[in-house]
């Protein structure tokens, strides 16, 4: 690492030549193989944007400057460069630097992101609001082809394309999100990235007339003439929007040269940049959805160390194709997530019943009211932390109408390394609220395809299934059927009533059992159902015990245990635990379980001290 061991700032890339900034690339990836099949973490996205970082850091000084990575999980490089290279060790782990943008982090980071599609609306509040300050300062959005089909993109591009503001827009096109792109969004982008007769001549021409107004003019009308010989008018130019390339994503001496030439445009525009997502690793270019997000690895095989074969994911989508191949009305959703959810499989036995709407959970949501609409039976499967981009949606699109749609919220509760953005903590409180929805929550696989079961067979109305990621901790429903709205007694005791959702039941039994061995009897109730609530049963225990513990992976603020305590009577003591009201960090599950005092030791203390036992 000759040179990359001199990058302590972002000070330190300007003083090289171009020729070393391209050796400096190789170094660059050979740092990120190596630090990330040690940590895990987003790494074909940060090898296909290597030369595209170094060049942005060569041109622009961001500690001024403003950089908004689109999602942000490609901003490793720009971290490496900008004084964090020594701290990848702790790489997305508890206190240590996390794998997305973090302004509490450096000044080098401009906006904490996480989900895709508002790099531009942030840019162009940002240059808005440093404009009425009379800061000229240069704003960057840096957006993937995947992030350009939500529809924020669209709202933001008409409003700055309406009103004009100097905003700079890269476009990062390596033809893929999480998985291959397949909208018309990529469509239009492949025709311009094979318009070989016109290519980047349109901005270098404007720029080396630049101080020749009238050639400028005549240059400028000739190539909008030429420009629609060989492709159809720009969308984004149709919007007011310039656009420039496209260009190689990978070439330095390019790249340098575009963006020392767009300080001249005073308008907002485009630059668009082909990258190849994996780059310069060849596991992570030939299966580069599998090196999207990956955990440790061997560098050498590409195979990951460790990883069940196993977990809450591949269950639900096993259980999808056994259901599917009874009930020809059953369809599958993804938001650009089938491999992350468990859909792959599905998505090649039933192809024509299975819709990849690409970065789109609005869109998602009210197409599946559509679906339902029609008598069809809507499976959406979609991470808890992306499904509340489709709040407005589900209230209206779905649930007001009653409509049979079935969300399979996969990574529900504590997610762990990727972070605040990513954490599944809020879904029961938004969902719980909403009319004519059913929600349910498994603690092990056998009940994950029972309730499933359940859902798409023996109801007729929307339908919410939680459940975590990763693998199971303990079987504990063996075989037992899903039949009805009903809370179960796991286990039998007089002194304490223990109510759990979900993954919380494992931990119940473990409290239980904790409990036991110092003489406390305690009684374990898995709800199953957290709306509505079998509160009978809830209520019969208490009655017995008069002391109620509620856990739930979920936040404490409008959650299941806050609706429980207000329904026991008086007499019973009770104790809600969830997860406190802020946003939690980046670090493994079980760190941040026992960070939060919410693992069942902790949990265990709290009872005897909160109940005197």
């Amino acid at each position: 690492m000759v040179l990359l061991d001199k990058i302590n700032n972002s000070g330190d890339l300007k003083k090289l030549n171009n020729e070393q900034l391209k050796l400096l690339s190789e170094e660059i990836r050979e740092f990120l193989i190596d630090n990330v099949s040690e940590t895990g973490g987003h790494l074909a996205s940060n090898l296909g944007v290597v030369e595209l970082t170094v060049a942005l850091n060569k041109v622009f000084d961001f500690s001024k400057d403003r950089i908004i990575f689109d999602v942000g999980h490609q901003c490793y490089v720009h971290k490496i460069l900008t004084g964090r290279k020594d701290s990848f060790s702790e790489l997305r782990k508890l206190g240590g630097i996390s794998g997305f943008p973090k302004v509490k982090e450096s000044v080098y980071d401009s906006f904490d992101t996480g989900h895709s599609s508002n790099s531009i609306s942030v840019a162009l509040g940002m240059k808005r609001g440093f404009k009425a300050q009379g800061d000229n300062r240069n704003v960057i959005a840096l957006i993937g082809d995947g992030s350009l089909g939500g529809g924020m993109v669209f709202e933001a591009l008409n409003d700055l394309g309406n009103t004009k503001e100097n905003v700079m827009i890269i476009l990062n096109d390596n033809q893929m999100s999480i998985s291959q792109n397949k909208a018309s969004i990529s469509k239009y982008l492949n025709k311009v990235r094979t318009g070989n007769s016109y290519i980047d001549a349109k901005f270098h021409i404007e720029n080396i007339f630049s101080k020749t107004p009238k050639i400028r003019k005549f240059v400028k009308n000739s190539k909008n003439f030429v420009k629609r010989l060989f492709i159809n008018s720009s969308i984004f130019e149709e919007l007011g929007i310039k656009y420039y390339g496209p260009f190689d994503g990978h070439n330095i001496d390019e790249l340098i040269e575009v963006f020392e030439n767009s300080k001249q445009i005073k308008e907002p525009f485009i630059i668009h940049v082909k990258t190849v997502k994996g780059k310069g690793y060849p596991f992570a270019e030939n299966v580069p959805e599998k090196f999207h997000g990956i955990s440790p690895f061997d560098k050498q095989t590409g195979n990951i160390i460790g990883g069940a074969k196993e977990d809450y994911s591949y269950v639900f989508g096993k259980k999808l194709i056994k259901l599917a191949e009874q009930n020809e009305k059953i369809v599958a959703i993804s938001a650009a997530m089938p491999s992350g959810t468990g859909l792959n499989e599905f998505k090649k036995r039933f192809w024509n019943r299975f819709y990849d709407v690409g970065i789109a959970e609005q869109h998602a949501v009210s197409m599946c009211g559509g679906l339902a609409a029609t008598g069809l039976v809507p499976v959406f499967a979609v991470y808890s932390s992306f499904l509340q981009r489709g709040f407005d949606q589900i209230i209206t699109d779905v649930c007001l109408m009653n409509l049979h749609v079935v969300f399979a919220i996969d990574r529900a509760g504590v997610v762990g390394q990727d972070g605040e953005t990513h954490q599944g903590l809020f879904d029961i409180a938004y969902l719980s609220m909403i009319p004519n929805l059913t929600i349910l929550a498994p603690c092990d696989y056998n009940e994950l395809e029972n309730m499933l079961d359940y859902a798409v067979n023996k109801i007729n109305s929307p339908v919410a299934i939680r459940y975590p990621r990763g693998v199971q901790k303990t079987e504990i429903s063996f075989s037992r059927e899903f039949n009805e709205l009903k809370a179960i007694v796991e286990k039998e005791g007089n002194d304490l009533t223990v109510v759990a959702e979900g993954s919380m039941v494992s931990d119940a039994l473990e409290i239980a059992e904790i409990l036991e061995n110092n003489g406390i009897s305690c009684e374990v109730v898995n709800v199953r159902v957290i709306k509505p609530l079998d509160m009978e049963t809830i209520l019969k225990s208490a009655d017995k015990t008069k002391r109620v513990v509620t856990m739930e992976n979920g936040m404490l603020s409008g959650g299941m245990g806050q609706r429980i305590a207000n329904m026991l009577t008086d007499d019973v003591k009770v104790l809600t635990k969830g997860y406190d009201d802020k946003f939690l960090e980046h670090g493994k599950p079980d760190e941040l379980k026992k960070l939060c005092k919410m693992d069942s030791k902790s949990i265990s203390v709290e009872i005897k001290e909160v109940f005197g036992l």
